[in-house]
């Protein structure tokens, strides 16, 4: 694993939060209104959600020979590697869900699941970004750098 691509990952991943942060809107009711808004929104969240999925396969491939084969499943071996808890790994799964249909247009955007995860799947990704970054020192200090 190159531990550098990971940082920076990171580091995108820090600036997609700060992003949905500050483009966030009081109710879901306001977001139906703000075209910007929702472009803003759904834009960084997808891209933070693939982010994390990138850095779950990159953590994961440095230690095996094949690559997981879906997000979701790279999600489930974090979990069980002990580098994200079960539960953080769960609502990820969830946020990958959203990811599909907001990339694939499965179906129209309930902007009231948007407004939900801009504030609370903001934690989960800043709580993703802390167990990855956490990993990452574990594996510097076990390798000396």
């Amino acid at each position: 694993m190159d531990p550098q691509l990971a940082r920076e990952k990171l580091e995108s991943l820090m600036r997609c939060v700060q992003r949905i942060e500050q483009t966030r809107v009081g109710s879901a009711e306001a977001l139906v209104d703000s075209i910007d808004a929702q472009d803003i929104l759904t834009l960084n969240l997808t891209r933070a959600v693939q982010l994390c999925a990138d850095l779950a396969v990159l953590l994961l491939t440095d230690s095996r020979r094949t690559a997981p084969a879906s997000m979701e499943d790279a999600m489930r071996e974090l979990a069980d590697a002990d580098i994200v808890s079960p539960d953080l790994a769960q609502r990820m799964r969830a946020a990958i869900g959203f990811r599909n249909l907001a990339v694939h247009a499965y179906r129209d955007i309930d902007w009231a699941i948007v407004h939900h995860l801009a504030y609370e799947g903001v934690e989960d990704l800043r709580d993703f970004a802390r167990a990855v970054a956490r990993h990452l020192d574990d594996e510097a200090a076990r390798n000396g750098d």
